[in-house]
């Protein structure tokens, strides 16, 4: 596969593992990555957000955003994010994951992990500033874009929706392309859409969806 077209931000390169190039943040390794002179490989495969890189979207990190991640689970995405990007508050629900996900934070200063349900961002709006520059959004539950509709207050005017739609976690009897365009009907009740992509090969019926605040 070719390497994306869209710039990689500050704090994300390509490096060679393995003698192989792959994308890579800086900083300590948290679920059995390879690395290499302080550097990390980030796998597409186990990371909606770096499907979405390498599949070249128009994803506009340039790095340093102020970030609020939706569905850390056990770390694996948002420890890269809060390599290149600047505070990073990382939301989760169940607890065994979160476990996992304080570890990744002990040795990232700028990883903030919040045991908080997506789907109630009061519950954590005391904690979570507005103004944002960006939302990452993986969360496997139904009615993902309602969770970031309800999200959506954080970001500023100019701020960035990055959210990968589970066609399976809203209905494993539905055809993916009718839960896509339901989930996007949706969303246009506060975004602007600028960019999907289904995220095939990495994540079957998965749409990477760009959005910014209307």
């Amino acid at each position: 596969m070719s390497e994306p077209e869209e710039p990689l931000p500050a704090g994300i390169e390509r490096r060679s593992f393995e003698g192989r190039s792959r994308l890579a943040t800086r900083g300590e390794p948290v679920y059995g990555e390879p690395t290499a002179d302080g550097w990390r490989a980030w796998d597409p495969n186990r990371s909606k957000l770096g499907a979405m890189i390498e599949l070249g979207m128009d994803h506009g990190l340039v790095g340093g955003e102020t970030t609020l991640y939706l569905g850390a689970a056990a770390g694996t995405t948002v420890s890269h994010v809060a390599d290149f990007a600047g505070p990073t508050y990382a939301v989760e629900f169940a607890p065994r994951p979160a476990r996992d996900l304080l570890a990744a934070a002990e040795s990232r200063e700028r990883l903030i992990p919040l045991l908080k349900d997506a789907r109630r961002p009061e519950t954590y709006a005391h904690v979570v500033e507005c103004g944002l520059d960006l939302i990452v959004q993986d969360v496997a539950t139904r009615g993902q874009a309602t969770v970031a509709v309800r999200n959506a207050g954080f970001l500023a005017p100019d701020g960035r929706l990055l959210l990968a739609v589970k066609a399976r976690s809203e209905d494993v009897t539905e055809k993916p392309e009718a839960v896509f365009e339901r989930a996007l009907d949706r969303l246009q009740d506060r975004y602007e859409i600028l960019g999907t992509e289904r995220l095939d090969p990495y994540h079957e019926d998965h749409l990477g969806v760009i959005a910014t605040p209307r």
